[in-house]
């Protein structure tokens, strides 16, 4: 398959922290040689993308905001359209709360009835978070997450990530999400399709998950790469009901599959 596009999960698959998981670099070489349109699709909401930008500059990679997706901006555009201004209380990092503000949603605390509850991982959380949440949200409020990553890589090891802290708030409130926008959902599928221009077909993702990345990438009908530096091992992947098109010891090897 002649592939025109690229979506590259971050943590796990290009970064560990702020230095380059090794052979990425080769890698992005790789996919710079072959002419390859590219987006670096993260589902961690706490950075705007400019500040992604400076993190994978600290990394060695030449990468600019406008090739950054979070699930903070997926989830940011989403509510925007939905619930224009609406008032909202957001468990959440100072990033992704000024992604909101700066969309025009209200942030507001849990006596000013709000209209939406959006939940991202926050790693200060706490029981008082839980009690307000809870509040709302048997009021009727809607009730959206970022992504659904329980766990996430970090250079210290893996920590609890997002959909630790949903999880917790849809088991006292005893609702679900209607939804979580981040990877796989259908609205970070067609915002990265759009964003890249490029039909399905003729993208690949490549990732370290496969409940996000592999799944988010079959789902839309794109191609698929696993890679092997993040969260999953060779267990998980014999285990898993997600089978991606190729399964790469690290990003350096993607190579193989786009050069030309």
């Amino acid at each position: 398959m002649d592939y025109r596009g690229v979506v590259l999960d971050v943590d796990g698959t290009v970064v560990r922290g702020d230095e380059a998981i090794p052979g990425a670099l080769d890698g992005l070489a790789a996919v710079d040689a072959a002419g390859l349109d590219r987006l670096f699709v993260s589902n961690n909401p706490t950075k705007a993308p400019v500040a992604y930008e400076a993190r994978l500059r600290r990394a060695g990679i030449d990468a600019t905001a406008d090739e950054v997706v979070t699930s903070g901006t997926t989830t940011t555009a989403y509510l925007a359209d939905r619930h224009p201004g609406a008032r909202t209380f957001c468990i959440g990092e100072s990033g992704f709360r000024d992604q909101l503000r700066d969309a025009g949603l209200e942030l507001v605390g849990p006596g000013d009835e709000p209209e939406v509850v959006v939940v991202a991982i926050d790693r200060e959380f706490h029981y008082d978070d839980l009690r307000d949440a809870n509040s709302a949200l048997r009021s009727g409020a809607a009730f959206y997450g970022t992504d659904p990553d329980v766990i996430i890589p970090t250079a210290d090891g893996d920590i609890p990530g997002s959909g630790a802290i949903i999880n917790a708030v849809a088991g006292v409130a005893e609702r679900d999400p209607e939804a979580i926008l981040g990877k796989p959902s259908k609205v970070a599928q067609e915002f990265v399709l759009d964003k890249l221009d490029l039909p399905p077909e003729e993208v690949l993702i490549v990732g370290d998950r496969l409940d996000t990345d592999i799944a988010f990438g079959l789902d839309a009908g794109m191609g698929t790469a696993l890679v092997r530096t993040g969260v999953t091992d060779d267990a998980a992947l014999a285990a898993s009901d997600y089978e991606p098109d190729f399964v790469l010891d690290g990003l350096g090897d993607i190579g193989r599959i786009v050069s030309k």
